[in-house]
């Protein structure tokens, strides 16, 4: 198992956190207010999301401005623990602090599913390649192609989907006919840091799934928690910051963003003739107008000389 000492040289931790929990309209706008003045003053950055079920985010700081913050947020939802990953970075991941009110803290776009009434059941991190080596097992990969591109359980189902909303037609189309040839099977889901997967498996016991089964801490926490070793993960985690992605050392990775599309770009992609740094990459290459490359070109000339003039900033490098 990994600890901070592994990381305590690098200047900024990151905490990735989720709770389903119950959340009235102005106690909504007092946690924001809270969280974004502490924020402010101790120069914390990153997005969280505030519905009526529940918090969801990840923020970057250093190590005593995340302790003050997971504190204060436990505090204001008057829990005494929740769902947290924490990773190092040698740069500050975000580039300012968002709390938004949202309908969803991850959007699956119906209101019947409620993952506090139910859930499937948990299966711990080191107990996890034996769940996915059971030949009675079929295991469901519930992020986005972009993300499961990079990094993946090899063998798990790909529902190719470019958002979370598609989930479910998903399972109706594949998964229902899947599971009616083959009742026998066991249902395992994963995702970055469980979230998705506990509306995932609320959503198929509402659709009577029976045997259902998620990865406890998602893939953060196995790759916190399983040695390199002993590892079945192949590739590198997508992350929804300026990392982009991370190693098994839950290291920031290699692979970079295109700030024209927002897609991640593998070192291979980079040396693509279709790359071009800030303007396009082989993904979006066709998406966008002579304006809209007019406009990136600025951007990235903007960025470029920030970079040039301040070569130890704080900011995430640009691709």
């Amino acid at each position: 198992m990994k600890t901070d000492d592994n990381f305590k040289k690098l200047k900024y931790k990151v905490a990735a956190f989720y709770n389903f929990i119950s959340i009235v309209d102005t106690d909504i706008l007092l946690i924001k207010e809270e969280l974004s003045e502490l924020s402010e003053n101790k120069e914390i950055k990153g997005t969280i999301l505030i519905a009526s079920e529940g918090v969801n985010g990840t923020v970057c700081g250093t190590e005593n401005a995340i302790t003050q913050f997971i504190e204060l947020l436990m505090n204001l939802l008057k829990i005494s623990d929740i769902n947290v990953k924490y990773s190092w970075t040698e740069k500050q991941a975000f580039r300012r602090f968002k709390a938004r009110k949202k309908k969803e803290i991850v959007t699956i776009g119906l209101k019947q599913i409620n993952p506090k009434k139910c859930v499937g059941k948990y299966i711990k991190a080191d107990e996890w390649n034996e769940f996915l080596e059971d030949p009675n097992t079929v295991v469901i990969d519930t992020r986005n192609e972009y993300e499961i591109k990079i990094g993946n359980f090899k063998g798990a189902l790909n529902p190719h989907t470019s958002s979370f909303r598609e989930f479910p037609a998903w399972v109706q189309k594949h998964l229902k006919p899947l599971i009616k040839e083959n009742p026998s099977l066991k249902i395992g889901m994963y995702c970055t840091g469980g979230i998705r997967c506990e509306k995932a498996t609320s959503y198929l016991i509402e659709e009577g799934f029976s045997d259902v089964h998620h990865l406890e801490g998602g893939i953060l926490k196995y790759l916190e928690d399983v040695s390199h070793e002993k590892s079945l993960w192949d590739g590198e985690c997508y992350v929804f910051d300026q990392r982009v992605s991370l190693d098994h050392d839950l290291s920031p990775g290699s692979h970079r963003m295109c700030h024209a599309c927002g897609l991640p770009i593998s070192p291979e992609d980079l040396k693509k003739p279709t790359y071009i740094k800030g303007l396009q990459c082989e993904a979006c290459v066709n998406k966008f107008t002579d304006s809209d490359r007019a406009r990136f070109a600025e951007r990235q000339r903007q960025i470029d000389e920030i970079m040039k003039r301040l070569p130890e900033n704080s900011i995430w490098p640009s691709s």
